[in-house]
């Protein structure tokens, strides 16, 4: 869901690539002469609405929905490159020039995995690597099934530092509202900070942050973002991974100063943690969230101070963050958002598409019942099915998994009813279970690609790795038979 540069794995695209200014509207872009960074090209907005299938909702990943000012889509520019589309509103980038010589200026310093751009008209947009692992935000506050451990927060704080020191060395000091959902997760589980913080004097008509208690106080006296700001952001999301909440600097400053820290420390990590790492990280924090700017440290000291208290370094990122682990090749690559859903084992967004998709995949699937079964049964299990429906939406899931169950023992045949079951039972803690529903829809209907896909996500859950992603490229071979 963007892009991003720690540990700066950067992307390395091929260099072959042509400009492309497919008929850019403003002043004589067309004459542009400047050459492009190696791997940065620009997209015509007919290739980026054809990726995006026309910029649907439905590849929407950024986290504010459709409403808010810069709107982040998923979306696939051939076979083998996955991308996230970051389309800015109207009014950010008023002049053309000045965005596309800001984008260039980043892709050429490869700062961040940042891959190319376009502006035609009032368009403006970035292209990024896609990172198919979610978000900072959505791994420490809204995990369902693994808290971030301790080992894991480290290293995201010493990742982070070691990006935003490359960036600095490389003149880009200013880096724009730095928080939780500016740090994403590649398909290894390494954190990565994303690109588009880099692009200054980008007018969305917000201030530097969403909410003023997390702003830093110079830009609230100046309205000016200074690399100090930075360093106070950064200290912020020390406050996230070590709380596991996004607590306001001044309340957190307060229970430092009267020696409370432990009260700051996310209830998760009890016992996980020594004291002199955990006061380490608080002493860190409390220097980075300092009033006045000089007072702070600068990016280079944050690394020199992280790296000593690193924990499980011989360990990878995907084990440290209970994620699954295999990347696709190029002819296995995931045809639908339920199947990428699958594959990183998001229930919510499963949940949520499941629910969209409704029965039409149950058409044509046959019931035969006698008429007897008919006026005497049938009113019942449809009742069954109603209730487990609403339980569904409601996110009652044991009381759904109760009424499907009377609905299947009732003689009726579906496999949304079998799907449904299942991811019920995943979030019930019962993968076993989800399994065996994900594979009784398969034999309902065996060339229904969601039935292969849920399988995979319940094989994923029981640490079967190496089946779950067999699973999905049978999935995935059976979408590309469907829209060939």
């Amino acid at each position: 869901m963007g892009a991003g540069c720690s540990k700066l794995s950067l992307c390395w695209w091929p260099s072959n690539f042509k400009s492309n200014l497919h008929g850019s509207s403003d002043l004589a872009l067309e004459n542009e002469k400047e050459a492009l960074p190696a791997g940065f090209r620009e997209y015509s907005l007919d290739q980026l609405r054809a990726a995006t299938s026309g910029f649907c909702t439905d590849n929407i990943v950024s986290e504010h929905g459709e409403k808010a000012p810069n709107v982040v889509y998923r979306g696939k520019l051939d076979e083998d490159r996955f991308i996230a589309v970051k389309r800015f509103n109207r009014s950010a980038w008023p002049d053309p020039r000045q965005f596309l010589e800001e984008a260039r200026a980043v892709g050429r310093e490869r700062l961040a995995n940042l891959i190319g751009c376009c502006c035609e008209g009032n368009e403006r947009l970035l292209v990024a690597e896609f990172m198919p692992k979610e978000t900072l935000s959505r791994h420490l506050f809204h995990w369902e099934n693994q808290h971030m451990k301790w080992a894991m927060r480290l290293r995201v704080a010493l990742y982070l530092a070691q990006a935003l020191d490359y960036c600095s060395s490389r003149g880009r000091a200013l880096y724009h509202d730095l928080n939780a959902y500016r740090i994403l997760f590649d398909q290894e589980g390494n954190p990565k900070l994303s690109s588009y913080g880099l692009m200054k004097n980008s007018r969305d008509g917000k201030s530097y942050s969403t909410n003023l208690a997390f702003t830093p106080p110079e830009y609230l006296r100046t309205g000016r973002v200074i690399p100090e700001s930075v360093v106070y952001s950064f200290g912020t999301l020390l406050l996230d991974l070590l709380s596991g909440k996004h607590i306001p600097p001044s309340h957190a400053l307060d229970l430092i100063r009267g020696k409370n820290f432990l009260m700051l420390m996310d209830s998760c990590l009890e016992g996980h943690f020594s004291n002199n790492d955990g006061t380490e990280l608080v002493r860190l924090a409390s220097r980075c969230l300092q009033y006045e700017p000089r007072e702070r440290p600068n990016v280079k000291s944050l690394v020199t101070t992280l790296t000593p208290i690193q924990k499980e370094t011989e360990v990878p990122s995907h084990v440290l963050m209970g994620i699954p682990h295999g990347t696709l090749s190029s002819k296995q690559k995931i045809l639908t958002p339920l199947g990428e859903a699958c594959s990183r084992m998001d229930l919510t967004a499963i949940h949520e598409m499941v629910e969209k998709n409704g029965y039409k995949d149950d058409e044509g699937i046959a019931n035969e019942l006698s008429f007897q079964m008919w006026t005497d049964q049938i009113q019942e299990t449809l009742n069954s099915k109603k209730r487990g429906d609403t339980a569904f939406r409601a996110k009652e899931f044991e009381t759904a998994i109760e009424c499907y169950s009377h609905f299947i023992g009732g003689m009726m045949v579906s496999p949304t009813v079998f799907v449904r079951r299942c991811l019920c039972y995943m979030l019930c803690d019962m993968p076993q279970e989800a399994l065996g529903d994900a594979m009784q829809a398969q034999v309902i209907s065996p060339e229904w690609p969601t039935a292969f896909y849920l399988q995979a996500a319940a094989l994923f859950s029981l640490g079967m790795d190496k089946d779950a992603l067999e699973t999905l490229k049978d999935g995935t071979d059976l979408e590309a038979r469907k829209h060939s």
